[in-house]
């Protein structure tokens, strides 16, 4: 099935049977005003029907219906049905009125309530068999997200060790630490509030995106820690980034993939994150130096791979990745539409 969807057979189909039927319903053309009239009528109805469907489908529907634009998707379609009319009873006019010799039907108004029916008809079944296989699509997405959510659920099962056993651990090394070193405990202190909210606040769904920048920025604060002088690390939330929540532990690899990959020479190492929002959409920015023989490393690494497939599961349609990996330079920036 995801073949037949793969090459376009479903349009090759529904256009198949359309062009057939109506060869079939003007066959009578052909003794009454030659094969070239017939052609002329297949091509130019059928031509003017596909490019009204496909202008509906591929322009209206996703800048105006999509967008809940739907007094201007409506008006336009109108005017776009319209223009279907017209110019196909100016072909009637002239196939019907002055080929075939009918003065009765050299008005131009002649077939409009006909045409403006089939333009509709079409309209309409075309729409349906794209609603049908949009649904067919989301179905099986949502069993493969199942499936891997199981999946993931095990494995998780399996290399989960005892929280609480790990926290008390963690309490118990902080309690001994010297209380002048208050920058070991402060950096064990972000690191428990990490492991927590990994742990036990990323379970459901969605998370708050106040929670997600703080995780964020702890996983910066702890990152500084372990660089010296050399490196110029830069972390800026726009104030409007809040009141809103996403897929969680979403941005979190291309941070990671922008330590790991930094370069380490003496001159500048630069890291540069930055995270916007402009009306629904908020914007990740991560910009790292590195050196040109980790170029193809950085590009292909499995944390990305498994990113991707967690932007195509969750937000299909949705996002927009874009990586430009340049000689001594590296840098994501995504884009997503929150609804």
């Amino acid at each position: 099935m995801n073949r037949f969807w793969k090459y376009k057979l479903d349009h090759g189909i529904f256009w198949v049977i359309t062009i057939g039927f109506h060869m079939y319903t003007r066959d009578y053309l052909i003794t009454k005003a030659g094969f070239d009239q017939f052609l002329f009528e297949v091509v130019i109805r059928n031509g003017l029907l596909a490019v009204l469907i496909y202008f509906n489908w591929l322009v209206l529907v996703p800048k105006y219906a999509q967008q809940k634009k739907i007094a201007v998707y409506c008006f336009l379609l109108c005017l776009a049905m319209a223009g279907y009319v017209l110019l196909k009873n100016i072909h009637d006019v002239y196939l019907y009125g002055y080929v075939l010799g009918d003065p009765g039907k050299r008005s131009i108004l002649y077939n409009t309530y006909y045409n403006f029916s089939i333009a509709l008809f079409y309209l309409v079944f075309h729409v349906a068999l794209q609603l049908s296989k949009e649904w067919y699509f989301q179905r099986e997405l949502i069993r493969k997200m199942e499936v891997e959510k199981l999946t993931s659920e095990l494995e998780y099962l399996k290399a989960q060790i005892n929280p609480h056993f790990v926290f008390n651990s963690i309490n118990t090394i902080y309690f001994q630490i010297d209380k002048q070193n208050t920058s070991a405990r402060e950096t064990l202190s972000a690191f428990s509030d990490m492991l927590r909210y990994q742990l036990y606040e990323c379970n459901g769904k969605e998370i708050p995106i106040e929670k997600e920048i703080l995780y964020l920025k702890n996983y910066v604060d702890l990152q500084r820690m372990r660089k010296n002088e050399n490196y110029a690390i830069s972390f800026f939330v726009g104030e409007e980034v809040k009141g809103f929540t996403l897929s969680p532990l979403l941005f979190i690899p291309f941070l990671e993939n922008a330590f790991k990959h930094v370069s380490h020479g003496p001159g500048k190492n630069e890291i540069r994150i930055r995270i916007d929002r402009q009306d629904r959409h908020i914007k990740l920015s991560v910009f790292n130096t590195k050196e040109n023989k980790m170029a193809e490393e950085q590009h292909t690494g499995i944390g990305l791979k498994n990113v991707r497939r967690r932007l195509d599961l969750l937000y299909k349609d949705r996002h927009n990745l874009v990586i430009d990996n340049r000689g001594e330079s590296y840098e994501v920036t995504l884009s997503l539409r929150i609804d």
